[in-house]
């Protein structure tokens, strides 16, 4: 009977330490920060919504200028006309308007082209050495609360930074 118990014993220690499983953790946002192409990026995607500011400044400042100068004649011209104006006028402060709205969801779009390509790198990288290694989960420790405990984790992000050529 003690044989037995041994037995079962030793096979279910056995057992749990076939199936015990790897944790790791990568920080990714300090990771991101780490690579150039992210501060390429970042770059790139600052000059790209300073276009877009300046464009929206000049509507604006050509909207100021024309309302100056239809305030300006406003005595020398005809109803007719004054209507026509105020029409032109009306349809370019929604057309502002309408920018405004549109430049947010541009620059959004812009980030995402640049940076996802980038974002889709580092996880792939993260993905590969998890396999290599036999990891069963990787957590992202840039989360705030993601990991409230971790007591047998990895942090990987050496290797990734190694893998991408990060010093």
């Amino acid at each position: 009977m003690k044989k037995l118990f041994f037995v079962f014993l030793l096979t279910a220690f056995s057992i749990s330490s076939a199936f015990a499983q790897k944790y790791g953790h990568v920080n990714f946002g300090n990771l991101l920060s780490l690579m150039p192409e992210v501060a390429t990026a970042e770059a790139e995607l600052q000059t790209y919504e300073k276009e877009q500011i300046a464009i929206g400044e000049k509507m604006v400042a050509d909207f100021k200028k024309e309302y100056a100068e239809t305030e300006a004649k406003v005595n020398d011209i005809t109803p007719k006309e004054l209507q026509t104006i105020q029409a032109k006028l009306e349809k370019d402060q929604v057309a502002i308007q309408k920018f405004e709205q549109q430049m947010g969801r541009n620059v959004e779009i812009k980030r995402q082209e640049l940076l996802g390509p980038i974002i889709q790198s580092a996880k792939d990288v993260v993905n590969t050495i998890a396999e290599e290694l036999g990891y069963e989960l990787v957590f992202d420790s840039s989360i705030f609360g993601s990991i409230l405990f971790a007591e047998d984790t990895t942090d990987l992000l050496p290797a990734v930074k190694e893998r991408l050529g990060i010093e």
